[in-house]
């Protein structure tokens, strides 16, 4: 099976990355997609922030690694005490529903705060790429044993047809370094040769599953179809879809799944209709101090013009922004919810498939709990 890095393309292989000067980061500036591809430099701590802000970068595990490469851009600058307590504050700002964004800052702060200020900028460069390193491996484990789930629905169904995967929003690899969660398993069975087709839900509101998630698979060439928010239930009920992979960008101790708006609804779907639903997810995504997701997951509540408007490319090519609701009109923007464990028929981690529940993860992360 092939390595995502052996894949040919005139494109990077990582999502975030150094460029030659060993201290710009640069990233994709995934605002643009799909109508462009273009890479934007990040040089100071307050450049990473605005790009998890304004969601040039977006993707839990991704902000994760942006904002462990934003601290050692603050160190950069001012590796002094009071720089350190700076960069980090700063960064924790920016978006307050992935807990990965939180995991990363605290990882770095704590090892700077034991290092001499003349140390800590080289050593929060090294601890960043950590980061970005380990949640690649993770992502292309949790990949591994998601492939174990549909190799066996591939076998149920006698190895003819083909497996048909709805998934939510892009938990792809755009939205961590490499693989990407939700997609990871997808990726590794196209690679390994099990015809498979992907239910691509457009995401309202940003529409990140019908720019993002349609965009890499296409790139990568694995069968897909876009299709509205709404129309997942009536797939699931009409036998075309085999199981629901999607993300998370915070799931709880006991199993819960925060992950974006609409979530909860294919959940609900899946389980009317008996179709297996999975959250695929870093353990750095786990939030093991909290419980009950509906009540301590923070929702993130964003600009209400992604709801009333809409950003596509016209006819001559270029893009733009057009109002979908009457002048005026009121309109809210959660962009997140939570999906209770009791809805969620597993959890892929990369140590292995987890029940959705407090024993289940602890099963599989001890040393965690």
């Amino acid at each position: 099976m092939a390595d995502w890095t052996d894949v040919s393309s005139d494109r990077p292989t990582r999502t975030i990355w150094l460029h030659d000067d060993g201290r710009t980061v640069v990233v994709i500036d995934q605002t643009l997609l799909p109508h462009a591809f273009e890479t934007l430099d990040l040089k100071t701590v307050e450049d990473a922030a605005v790009a998890i802000e304004t969601m040039v970068v977006r993707g839990a595990p991704l902000i994760g690694a942006t904002a462990a490469y934003g601290m050692a851009l603050g160190m950069a600058a001012d590796p002094s005490d009071a720089g350190l307590e700076a960069a980090a504050a700063r960064l924790l700002r920016t978006r307050p529903t992935a807990i990965n964004l939180h995991w990363a800052v605290g990882v770095v702060a704590d090892a700077m705060a034991l290092l001499p200020p003349a140390a800590r900028a080289e050593a929060a460069y090294t601890a960043a790429a950590d980061i970005a390193d380990d949640d690649a491996a993770m992502c292309s484990a949790i990949g591994d044993h998601g492939l174990r789930i549909i190799e066996e629905i591939w076998e149920a169904k006698g190895g003819t047809g083909v497996v048909q995967v709805l998934t939510h929003c892009n938990a792809g690899w755009l939205a961590t370094v490499e693989w990407g969660t939700a997609t990871a398993p997808i990726y590794k069975a196209f690679e390994a040769g099990i015809p498979i087709h992907v239910w691509v839900d457009e995401t309202r509101p940003r529409n990140q599953g019908a720019s993002l998630t349609a965009w890499e698979l296409g790139d990568r060439g694995v069968p897909h179809s876009v299709i509205v928010d709404n129309a997942g239930g009536h797939l699931m009920q009409h036998g075309m879809v085999d199981l629901c992979i999607v993300g998370s960008d915070r799931t709880t101790a006991a199993g819960d799944v925060g992950n974006k708006i609409g979530t909860y609804l294919k959940a609900l779907a899946a389980r009317d209709n008996g179709v297996p639903f999975y959250a695929a997810l870093p353990s750095s995504s786990i939030d093991w101090s909290i419980t009950d997701g509906v009540a301590a997951i923070p929702i993130e509540e964003r600009d209400a013009a992604e709801v009333t408007h809409v950003r596509g490319q016209a006819p001559d090519g270029s893009v733009v922004t057009v109002r979908l609701t009457p002048a005026g009109t009121a309109a809210r923007n959660y962009a997140f919810d939570v999906t209770p464990a009791r809805l969620v028929t597993g959890i892929i981690t990369e140590r292995g498939v987890a029940p959705a529940s407090r024993e289940g993860l602890a099963s599989l992360f001890p040393d965690m709990t």
